[in-house]
Formats: C-alpha cells, structure tokens, sequence
C-alpha cells in the first residue's frame, strides 16, 4: 500500500470526487472488486480444497501428538516437593507403592540393572514386592532425583543452572523409563528400595489442560490458513508467523501439562533457546506488519530488517555463548521487541490515524504490561520454591491472552462477543495470578491468604473495567438508542420536506452517527452496507430514496473513513445500522409520497364534486337571475369557484403562475367594482408553493381584498408581494374609510387571516393608512415552497 498524507481532520462533503482508484481503502484484490457484484462471495476451486486439507492435517498432528503422548512411559503417581527440594510420593493407585507415601525418592535405577557386587539388585518376585538395603549408598548406574521433576515450565525457570539440571533430569528419566522393562527400582531416602511398575501414559493420563490447549492451538493454526487463504499476500504470511508461533508455544504447555512423572523424551518442548525464539519471532512479526499495514511506514524494511535482527542476533548468542544468561536475555528481548510493537503502532496512528492502528497499539500495550508484570512477579518468586506451581499458572495465562489477541485480531471490527470475552478474561487471570506470585514473594503470604486476595482483586477487575476494555481496548462504541433514534427521526423529518436533498441529508445523518474524518463518493457499490480495511471504513451503497426518483443513481456508494474522528473500527453493527438507516429513510419518503397521493386524490375528488354540483347549481341560478346585478355577483362566485377547484386540482404551483392568477382575479373584480388597483411583485427566485401554502396566500389575499371593497369602500387599493432570502412580505393598502384598526372585533374573516398565516409560520398586523385607509401587512420569515 502506498504512503498517505495525514488524514485531513474535516469530513469531506459528499459530492467529493471519485477518488477510489488511488485511495488506500480499496486494493487491487478479487474482494473489492465484488463490492460492485450482486452474487454472493464463495470459496471455490483450490480454496476449498485447500482448506479442507489444512484442517484434515491439524487434526492429524494433534491426534498423533495425543497418541505419542498417550504410548509414553510414566511413573503414575502424585508426587509433592518435600521442604528441602525432595522428591515425596503423596499417592499410588499401586498399593504396594502407595504404603511408602510421604517417602523422599532419591534415585531410580531401572528394575533390571545389576549392581557391582555382581549380585542381583533388589527386586521383589512380582510387582509391588520390595527389599530393603542395608545401605543409603546410590547404584552406580541409579539417577539421582529431587523434585525439579515436579517443574514442568522451564521456559520459566528463572535460574539457568537449575534449568539445565532439570532438562538433565527429564531427559535421564525418558530414557531410563523407556528402557525399562515394566517396573524400575525407586531409592528412598531411609536406604529402602521399593519396586514402582512403569505403565503406558493412556489418554486418561494426558491431563486436563492437554485438550484445551491443543484445541486453541488448532484454532491458531486454522485462523492463519483461512487468512492466508482468504487474502494470499505476502502480509498475510507475518500473520500467520505469530499464529503457528503462539500455537506451537500451546502444544509444548500441553505436553509439559501431562500428568505423572516423566516426559516424552527429546526434550524439544523443554528447551528455553526454542520457545524463547517462539516469543521473539512472534513479536517481530508483529513490527514487520505495523510497519507495513495498514500504512507503509517510512524506511518500513529497516525497521522490520532491525526487529528480525534482534531475533537472530538472540539465537547466535544463545546457541554461540553458554555463560549468557538465557531467561534474562530472552525476556529483556521480548520487552524491547513489545515496546518496537508499541512505537510502531503509535507512529503509524500520528501519520495517519487509523483507528485499526489505534486498536493495534492498546492490544500491544496491554500484552506488554502483563508481559511485564509477569517478568517480574515470576522473578520475584524465584526465591520461593514453593511458588513455581502459582509462575506456571502465570505463564500459561500470559500465553493464553496473547493466543486470545492473536485470535481477535483478523476480527476486531465482527461481532465477536466470546473472543472479546475470553481475551479480556484471559487478561485478568494473568493479572491475579502475577499479584498472588508477588504477595507470596514480598509479603510473605500464605497461599491461601494470597491466592484469595488475588481472586478477589482480579474479580474486582473484571467487573469494574470490562465495559471500558471492550469499548475502548478493543475499539468497538455501541451508539446508544436514544441519540440513534432522535438523529433518525430529524433525518426523516427533512428528507419528507425535501424529498429532492435525500443524498445531502443522508450523508449529514451518517456523519453524525459515525464522526469519520473522511467522506468519500465512489462508484463501486455492495449490494449492502459493508465493513472493509479490517474496520477503518464503511462502504454505505447511496441508492435512491424513490425507485422512480432520477435525483440519484443506484451506481454511486458512500465511503466512510476513521469512525468516531479515528479513535473506534467500524463493526458489523454499523453496517446493520447503516442498513436500517437507509430502509428508514426510504421508508419515510415512501410513506410522504403515498400521504401526499391520497390527498392529491382527494382534492381532486372534491374539486371534480365541487365543479359538478355546486357549479352546476350556481350556473342555473345564474341563469334565473331576477337582475343585472345578481347575474354578475354569481358569475364573480363562478369564477372564484374555478380558480378555487383548479387549484384544488393541481398538487403544486409556480409561484410566478400564482401571481399571475392572483392578479388577473383582482383585477377582474375591482375593474367591475370600479376601484383602481395597484400591483407590485418582486422576488429572488422561483419556487413551487404546496396546495396548502397556494390556498392559504389565495385565501387571504381575498379576503383582505375584500374587506376593502365592502368594508372600507375604497377607490384604490395596492397590493406589493415580495420574496428575498426567504423572507415573504405581503402588503395590502386601501384608501377607505378605515379607521383604528386596533380596536376592530375580529371575526370570522380576520380571523381567518390570523389562522392561515399562523399555517404559514408568519404573523399579520394592521395599521392606519396615513389619513385615509387601512394597512394590513402579513410576514412569513424562512418562507420556502417545495423544493
């Protein structure tokens, strides 16, 4: 991906240009270029095949791990660390064996190894039979034992003598177990030696934990393939370095979580320089792909040439220089290579910010702090031997956390609610376990005592920071109902009143809604609102609100960039919402346009009644006319009615047309009146008046007309209507013999010019006219007709 310029802070309107081609949302790729194709998206071909044989062979080697696992030799017995470091038998399902519990074992020889004397060593007829020695002293070819056996974490052992001596002593046991025949001899700390039967481990034996975690590093395994079979580049392979890394990490904790005494032997799970190079590799991958995505950092080789650099750097001296100190060195790596995560992240976030590299560098952060806070507590309890069972647990919550980001990581703009859930579960027993490690080691607390403040505080976490960690460690902000709903219903309200400024007011109302830096126009439109860029952006398809409406064509998508001014991703709920958005508001145009059918239907109905009834009725009466003068007043109610059902009729006017008919209606009956009449019409632009606003300006210039006819007696009378900046002025004047009008009975006439400008939004005043006559003056501020 090309380099960006910062993203300007203001979002651009959205009749911005086209400028997909070069924008860093859309990518070359068979993904985008569906966006535009109404068939849904399908893995076909070698894909599926490909898929099909990943998780055929993860399956595979997980089972034959078990199965390796499940045929190894082992002494099936619980074992505890006695005060000084010894081996103590606690409890046997052999009863023989089991009547030596609370027995330190100090060695093992293996059942058919003959002793110097040249004699047979003890050993008993069957199994379970014993003989005691008459002396302390170990066979030659006896392996010395303590309880190192007991740890099986030495990725975590602090101490690196101690480590190779445990490593010593596991790889001794494997082979002695998987040379004996049946039984070995176990040398007690009294100079007695009792004979242990060695039996196959079994699936029973494999332990609790095995299946969970083997499950969770299949689950890695298969996350990378379908990512990299989804989008097969060549960043898609840093992502699938951390998973088989981390799932890798998985396995070796399942095989040293096996129950019994002795592991497989081979030791490769055991070896710190291995593991460690896990954890690094993992975090150099982890800056290569910062530094590339979803901005191309500058010098982006360099800084990802220099975080492999410290990794084989690492391992050269690891395997080069024995004196180094292994743990101390590893650890301090790891720290360094987190902390480059962390930089990376936050320099790419201030280039450009994208809120997926502002998810990236709090999901780093929090992996370094408990990285940290482990390192220490860890270091901490080193002193205390009886501590290394609580460091294990530590560590393997640490690696499940890291596996749970991992695994969220291709998912942070879905709605994936348990991911969320066991991360930040994951998260919070690291922190309680840390805490129980430091209060044993600093505080000298019982493990109960510990183990229960840390239960608590870890409680007490979760509770008080689970909202906050998954709105804002992870990046996703539910919007909430109310401010939803009331920004929808405005948005309904203006696209019924301007039905023609549909796309204007819809990309207002997802502006609102989302807060993006950036509003894009292009032309390639989903069949629905779609998440793209791991959450940076929202593809929203800008189709018309009426299917017969030209204002807007259906090829024309908005493409919203950076939620929430760059701070959140997009989710899968945004794009629902989005949807619904749009179905609402072509919904509500719907809905005004049938309204105003069913009015437009009615007037016609009434205006046709009006015509052929009333009409026909006055017309006859015209006719029967006792007088001149009642012919003319029926045929000035004639005309009245025309214009009134013509007007009904039609469901909107011109305003210029309108002028023009108001004008020669007046000048029709003041020229019969014998009254001069005086014109003036002015105005900024042309506009079309509802049926409700030509009605109420008829009506009350009528009425106002009039009132100065018949009431006022007047020998001239001037009308000025005016229209600028949608301010509407209407002014009546007469030269009558109208006086204070302040003290006039308003009724049903007058009234009625109050109530329709009222309709209108306006207000009407009278005044005197000079010396003779009357003013009436009507103002309608923000005067707009149907745009």
């Amino acid at each position: 991906m090309a380099a960006h310029a910062p993203a300007a802070p203001a979002s651009r309107p959205p009749d911005t240009p086209d400028r997909s081609s070069g924008d860093s949302i859309f990518e070359a790729s068979a993904f985008e270029r569906s966006l535009g194709s109404d068939a849904p998206r399908r893995w076909i071909g070698w894909r599926r095949r490909a898929l099909v044989l990943a998780v055929l062979l993860g399956c595979v080697a997980v089972f034959s791990l078990a199965r390796w696992l499940a045929a190894a030799p082992q002494l099936q017995a619980q074992w505890a660390a006695g005060h000084g470091g010894e081996l103590v038998l606690l409890h046997s399902t052999d009863a023989t064996l089991d009547a030596y519990r609370g027995h330190a074992v100090v060695g093992i020889v293996a059942d058919d190894v003959r002793d110097d004397s040249g004699g047979d060593s003890p050993t008993g007829t069957g199994t379970g039979t014993d003989t005691r020695s008459d002396t302390q002293a170990l066979p030659p070819t006896a392996l010395s034992v303590d309880a190192l056996l007991l740890h099986r974490w030495p990725r975590w052992q602090v101490n690196d003598d101690l480590r190779k001596q445990q490593a010593l002593q596991h790889s001794a046991l494997a082979s002695l177990l998987a040379k004996a025949h049946g039984a070995v001899q176990l040398q007690l700390d009294d100079g007695s030696t009792v004979r242990a039967p060695v039996t196959a481990r079994g699936y029973r034996g494999l332990g609790l934990l095995f299946w969970p975690l083997s499950g969770l590093a299949l689950l890695l395994y298969l996350f990378a393939v379908v990512l990299l079979l989804a989008k097969p580049k060549a960043r898609s392979l840093l992502f699938v370095t951390m998973a088989l890394c981390q799932a890798g990490n998985l396995l070796c904790i399942a095989v040293e979580s096996t129950s019994g005494l002795g592991l497989p032997a081979g030791g490769w799970c055991s070896a710190l320089p291995l593991r460690a190079l896990l954890d690094l590799a993992t975090a150099a991958a982890a800056v290569h792909a910062l530094a590339l995505h979803p901005l191309r950092l500058p010098k982006a080789h360099w800084v990802a040439g220099a975080a492999w650099a410290v990794v084989v750097g690492w391992a050269a001296l690891a395997f080069g220089w024995p004196a180094m100190p292994l743990w101390w060195s590893a650890q301090a790596a790891g720290i360094a290579l987190g902390a480059a995560v962390l930089a990376v992240a936050g320099h790419s976030h201030r280039l450009e910010p994208n809120p997926y590299t502002l998810v990236m560098c709090r999901l780093a952060m929090a992996a370094l702090a408990t990285l940290v806070l482990v390192t220490v507590a860890v270091a901490v309890a080193s002193m205390l031997p009886a501590a290394a069972d609580v460091a294990a647990a530590a560590s393997v919550a640490w690696y499940l956390f890291l596996a749970s980001l991992l695994l969220l990581t291709p998912f942070v703009a879905r709605s994936r609610q348990v991911l969320r859930e066991f991360a930040l579960l994951a998260g919070v027993s690291t922190v309680a376990t840390s805490l129980d490690l430091l209060f044993v080691a600093v505080f000298s607390l019982g493990t109960f005592t510990s183990l229960a403040m840390a239960v608590f505080i870890g409680l007490g976490l979760y509770a008080g920071v689970r909202q906050w960690a998954l709105s804002h460690l992870i990046g996703s902000r539910v919007l909430t109902t109310e401010r939803t709903f009331d920004q929808l219903y405005r948005a309904a309200r203006e696209v019924q009143a301007h039905p023609a400024r549909y796309p204007q007011l819809l990309a207002q109302l997802l502006r609102d809604l989302f807060e993006p830096l950036e509003v894009l126009k292009v032309d390639r439109v989903p069949v629905r609102s779609r998440v793209v860029r791991g959450g940076s952006a929202l593809v929203v398809p800008m189709r018309s609100a009426d299917e017969d409406s030209t204002a807007l064509p259906a090829s024309v998508a908005l493409v919203l960039r950076f939620a929430q001014r760059g701070q959140r991703l997009f989710t899968l709920e945004d794009a629902r919402l989005a949807d619904r958005v749009l179905d609402q508001l072509r919904r509500a145009v719907a809905y005004d346009a049938a309204v105003e059918r069913g009015r437009f239907e009615e007037r016609q109905r009434i205006a046709q009644d009006l015509h052929d009834d009333i009409g026909a009725r006055l017309l006859t009466l015209m006719y029967q006319a006792p007088n001149r003068e009642m012919e003319d007043y029926i045929r000035h109610t004639l005309q009245d009615l025309k214009t009134l059902t013509r007007g009904l009729a039609v469901a909107e006017h011109r305003l210029s047309h309108a002028v023009a008919e108001w004008k020669a209606d007046l000048t029709q009956r003041l020229t019969a009146a014998h009254v001069g009449l005086g014109w003036v019409f002015t105005y900024d632009h042309d506009l079309r008046l509802s049926v409700v606003q030509w009605s109420a300006l008829t009506r009350v210039l009528r009425e106002l007309v009039s009132n100065a006819l018949y009431h006022g007696h007047a020998a001239r009378i001037d009308v000025a209507f005016n229209l600028e900046v949608g301010l509407l002025t209407l002014q009546v004047a007469d030269d009558g013999g109208g006086r204070a009008p302040a003290g006039w009975a308003h009724g049903l006439g007058l009234g009625g010019v109050r109530k329709r400008v009222k309709l209108l939004g306006g207000e009407v005043a009278w005044r005197e006219n000079g010396e003779h006559g009357i003013v009436c003056a009507v103002r309608v501020p923000r005067f707009s007709g149907r745009a």
